[in-house]
């Protein structure tokens, strides 16, 4: 089958969709696929190897200036080019990674308007390299790209599908009005494409009543993750090294880190665990710098500073050694979280997790049997969960083998690649190439 999937770069920072798109893609291909990993906006950046191309369309620069000033709505093919240089294009991703989200509606808009918005230009140049490709679907890697889908099938007569990452914490962020403007595009363009695919019955659900279309129209695709390089983390009675809770997660409000740092002081404050180190490592967009900053003044207020570490964004070979290296991993999310893929790594290196019970971790460790749920937004809840692992080594090192041997069945690449596969031939043999829906 040949697949055109069009994936979002992340401005130069690791990112679950980016990581996944590749995933997925490195993984259809190994199956005997024709897949073009397409980027926009940004180079996508992963820690695996690379597949997508090394052409971005729809770039960042481009986007912002077609939007904010007409005359690069009709810049010569020479500029255009220039201004999508893939280095140009992960220096400023870098500048604009800072920029708040309520200050986007407009431009989100005008995307979405799709041949009808300020990058029609940039729809135009996507389009005609796919007539080029030919290829049998077209997948969106999310629902901000719904814009492109009418133009897609007029010219292409094949399907489309759109993914669902997290966007509606994007979209949650956007200021009036164009926040609203924005959500009635959204289920406007919603019926041009030919279904959508949620990493969870919970995203699922909640995007279906999101973008006002039914829930036979969503599919579930369960994520999976590369695991030839991991092995079991060392699991025991700490003879080795200190008990070790990790974190590995983007550095921002959202994920809940100060609550694990209030869990972290509640679990030292006891005494019942002397030795307990706390590791934290993740992403860190300049606009979050206030926030990491307060946590690590907290940590030097409470006298705590010699056992937290703060390691910063982290490779992949260095993301093994911090998997080996923690017993329990805690990313205790305040937005309800559709994805998780930091929980599936954690128990690929067989690494139990404590997560709160909701977005998709309920669904998530009931299948894996990986971890165990506590109450959200509470820093005690955290403390009973993490005080149940670490005070029982043989509950832990069982929950531990448990997700290892769960991921390593039902989540894993190779199982995420056959299943989006038969998905596509799917709903390429019941495809209608009567092209109908929104004007362009």
């Amino acid at each position: 089958m040949k697949i055109a999937y069009i994936a979002a770069g992340a401005a130069g920072m690791y990112c679950g969709s980016c990581l996944h798109d590749n995933t997925l893609a490195a993984a259809l291909i190994r199956q005997g696929h024709d897949v073009a990993l397409i980027p926009t906006y940004t180079p996508i950046r992963t820690d695996e190897t690379d597949v997508s191309m090394d052409r971005v369309f729809y770039g960042a620069i481009n986007v912002y200036l077609q939007h904010s000033l007409e005359l690069f709505q009709y810049t010569p093919k020479f500029l255009h080019r220039l201004l999508d240089q893939p280095r140009l294009l992960n220096w400023i991703g870098k500048l604009g990674a800072s920029t708040d989200a309520r200050e986007l509606g407009p431009l989100t808009l005008s995307v979405l308007q799709g041949g009808q918005g300020r990058q029609r230009k940039e729809l135009a140049s996507l389009v005609e390299w796919l007539v080029d490709f030919k290829p049998d679907i077209v997948q969106l890697t999310n629902s901000m790209f719904l814009g492109f889908a009418h133009q897609i099938k007029a010219r292409l007569n094949v399907p489309v599908l759109c993914g669902l990452v997290g966007e509606d914490l994007f979209l949650d962020q956007l200021s009036e009005p164009a926040k609203g403007k924005v959500i009635q595009e959204l289920r406007r363009r919603a019926r041009d494409v030919d279904g959508f695919v949620a990493p969870s019955n919970f995203y699922a659900e909640l995007m279906a009543d999101y973008l006002g279309v039914p829930i036979a129209r969503m599919h579930v695709i369960p994520l999976g993750i590369g695991h030839q390089d991991t092995d079991p983390s060392p699991a025991g009675d700490f003879e080795d090294r200190p008990p070790t809770i990790g974190y590995l997660a983007r550095i921002c409000p959202e994920k809940g880190l100060h609550l694990l740092l209030e869990a972290f002081r509640l679990l030292t404050q006891s005494g019942a665990q002397p030795d307990l180190r706390l590791a934290v490592a993740g992403y860190l967009a300049e606009r979050d710098r206030p926030y990491l900053e307060g946590l690590k003044a907290k940590t030097q207020q409470w006298g705590l500073a010699d056992r937290v570490t703060f390691l910063g964004e982290v490779d992949r070979v260095e993301k093994q050694d911090f998997l080996n290296n923690i017993d329990i991993l805690s990313v205790p999310t305040i937005h309800a979280e559709p994805k998780g893929l930091f929980a599936l790594e954690a128990m690929a290196h067989g690494v139990p997790v404590v997560q709160p019970r909701h977005g998709s971790f309920p669904e998530m460790l009931e299948a894996t049997g990986g971890g165990i749920l506590v109450e959200p937004h509470s820093a005690t809840a955290l403390v009973e969960g993490l005080t149940t692992l670490l005070d029982d080594d043989e509950h832990r090192i069982r929950l531990g083998r448990e997700g290892r041997g769960s991921v390593l069945d039902d989540f894993s690449d190779e199982k995420m690649a056959e299943l989006t596969a038969d998905l596509y031939e799917s709903i390429v043999q019941r495809f209608d190439p009567i092209v109908e829906g929104t004007p362009a």
